[in-house]
């Protein structure tokens, strides 16, 4: 799982023990795991090519291994260099699509027993493996970004704007690979192959993991807001009705799947939960403190309904985290940041101050308390557009376009033989 790792001393035990922090929650990372793409494509392409295409992805296989995936700019090349020359496979007029078997492993496998290998025939699968590699990427990265080296275990935690905002265009990036993965290349697999894919390739939790990292993004600019002085109360309560949203949305693609009671599966539904619950605390205290700008006593009446609610559910987002932290594998989250470590505080405080206000407004409006609907925004993070790099000039050679066509002609005359022998 990606998250950035410090060091928590545990009384009374002989060794440290290692529990990884989380700011940004990544449910899965899969590495390719090594295949003898060479036998299989031996005389089919030319042997520069096969040999390339076998040396980036043992090259990938080796440094992910070597570094647990932390080596991040040098596997993020490693994987534009080797997709470029990958989706040749994918090119129908070549006939290859089918013919090698990729293999890939979590990257935790042999911690956890959900954790799990595949291997698929198909030369889509691999594409789509690699670009769901390079999204997990950009997603640890912005966990790392987000988490400052000399954190030291501290509970006082200072983040630059300049970080955030980084962490922010690092999530849009990995957004974009999700997407394009859920549009165009899923399409391309057929639905029997589909069935066998691990369950962090599904299309429902693709669309969950983008889903939540839309929601991520906008909880990192709904705290910059919080710390802005020039921002409205407007601009807050949008960001955090935008970030229910998002979170929303998530938990409603992993909702109903067989798989989420197991493992990483149910550790990401809690993590949602958990999202889900602060902003929907968020989204309720800033409506108050909107609603309560009116002169009217039921504006007054329905404010309290807010605050009341928004601290009743901040209750609940802590035994979420709670629970989402203890479930395997453990981990801890962060200390408060941005707009949780200003509504902790806030949040009580002026329900108490307001129910003590406007106490009296409450027993004569008992029939006007129901919570009031949140306002619906549209949705204003967007993610980076992403497309498949150009396709390696080792495709378009005369050399590979004349074996290409020796290897058709081979197939044509075996069939013709074998026609013949019939007729005799």
């Amino acid at each position: 799982m990606g998250c950035a790792t410090s060091v928590y001393a545990a009384v009374g035990t002989k060794k440290k023990l290692t529990v990884p922090e989380v700011v940004v929650f990544v449910p899965s990372t899969r590495i390719p795991a090594q295949s003898d793409l060479q036998k299989r494509l031996r005389g089919r392409i030319p042997k520069d090519v096969a040999d390339r295409l076998s040396s980036l992805r043992n090259q990938i296989v080796f440094v992910a291994e070597d570094t647990d995936g932390s080596a991040i700019p040098e596997l993020r090349r490693g994987l534009e260099e080797y997709l470029s020359l990958l989706i040749g496979l994918t090119n129908k007029e070549y006939g290859l699509e089918g013919l090698v078997e990729f293999k890939w492993r979590s990257l935790d496998d042999g911690k956890h027993r959900d954790a799990s290998s595949s291997c698929v025939a198909n030369s889509w699968f691999e594409v789509l493996s690699v670009v769901h590699m390079m999204a997990m990427l950009a997603l640890l990265e912005a966990d790392t970004v987000m988490i400052p080296k000399d954190h030291s275990g501290s509970s006082i935690r200072t983040v630059s704007s300049d970080c955030k905002r980084e962490a922010v265009d690092l999530l849009l990036k990995a957004t974009g690979h999700l997407e394009f993965c859920v549009r165009e290349v899923l399409v391309h697999i057929p639905p029997e192959i589909k069935k066998s894919f691990p369950n962090d390739l599904q299309d429902g939790v693709l669309e969950a993991i983008s889903f939540q990292t839309l929601g991520q993004g906008t909880e990192i600019q709904l705290g910059l807001a919080v710390d802005c002085q020039k921002a409205t109360l407007s601009v807050k309560r949008r960001l955090a009705c935008e970030q229910l949203s998002y979170f929303s949305q998530a938990y409603h693609c992993l909702s109903g799947r067989d798989h989420i009671n197991n493992g990483y599966a149910k550790k990401h539904m809690w993590f949602i939960k958990w999202k889900f619950l602060e902003s929907k605390a968020a989204a309720y205290y800033f409506h108050g403190l909107m609603v309560d700008k009116g002169n009217e006593p039921l504006c007054h009446v329905k404010a309290v309904c807010c605050f009341l609610a928004a601290e009743e559910i901040l209750s609940e987002s802590k035994k979420a985290c709670l629970t989402f932290c203890l479930a395997a594998p453990v981990t801890r989250a962060a200390p408060l940041w941005g707009a949780m470590k200003h509504l902790h505080q806030k949040i009580p405080e002026v329900a108490a101050r307001k129910s003590q206000m406007y106490g009296y407004l409450l027993e004569q409006e008992k029939v006007l308390q129901a919570l009031p609907d949140l306002p619906e925004f549209q949705l204003s993070l967007r993610p980076d557009d992403y497309q498949l790099p150009e396709i390696d000039p080792a495709w378009e050679s005369e050399k590979w376009e004349t074996q290409s066509q020796s290897f058709k002609e081979h197939l044509n005359d075996s069939d013709d033989d074998g026609d013949e022998t019939e007729t005799k």
